[in-house]
């Protein structure tokens, strides 16, 4: 039987992509593609996501690429302008499940501890959560393991019982390996499908 639900964020509910962001600020898509893919780097961004202050973050890039100053420190300066808004499919199928009242609700994110409590009010619906555990509040990002099995102990939640939601095949494989049961987010329809199948909604 399911008990619990746990959402992931960006990419499932949440629409994040620093291209909204630099496409303001570079001219051409190569400059962009370069800069993301060398400066502000995924890597690098995991890093604050694992609870690097974002000071020091910006600090490190800005003294080996002083040529990109001013757009490195866009990056936490203008942050919400990565974001794209709520997923709205999503957050519609949010609703069903936590209306149903048939389970338990958490969000398990890789993000900055230092965002997200701004995120909290840009997004009513993170306010429908019994528990949200923020990969930079807690030092910890998926796909480490300890990071699922603190959320298990914090909320006092039985892995099989627990329908785990992401859309990162890695942090998917995580997860199976403790024993949650698992959906690879493709599309809001196909987690509804499912969830109904599996007696969460109807």
């Amino acid at each position: 039987m399911i008990r619990n639900v746990i959402f992931d964020l960006g990419g499932v509910l949440i629409d994040w992509n620093p291209r909204y962001l630099y496409e303001r600020i570079f001219e051409t898509t190569e400059e962009m593609d370069y800069f993301l893919q060398n400066v502000c780097s995924p890597e690098w961004n995991d890093h604050q996501d694992a609870g690097r202050p974002l000071d020091l973050a910006t600090e490190i890039l800005v003294k080996d690429f002083p040529e990109y100053e001013s757009a490195i420190k866009a990056y936490y300066d203008r942050w919400t302008e990565m974001l794209g808004g709520a997923i709205s499919s999503t957050v519609t199928l949010l609703k069903e499940v936590k209306d149903s009242g048939n389970v338990r609700l958490f969000a398990l994110t890789n993000w900055s501890a230092e965002t997200f409590n701004e995120t909290r009010s840009i997004f009513p619906f993170l306010h429908w959560f019994e528990g949200i555990l923020v990969s930079g509040e807690e030092k910890i990002k998926k796909p480490d393991r300890r990071i699922y099995a603190l959320l298990l102990s914090r909320y006092n939640l039985v892995a099989s019982e627990t329908v785990f939601i992401d859309d990162n095949i890695h942090n998917i494989r995580a997860a199976e390996e403790i024993g949650f049961q698992t959906i690879h987010f493709e599309n809001s329809e196909q987690v509804r499908s499912i969830l109904r199948n599996k007696g969460v909604i109807n």
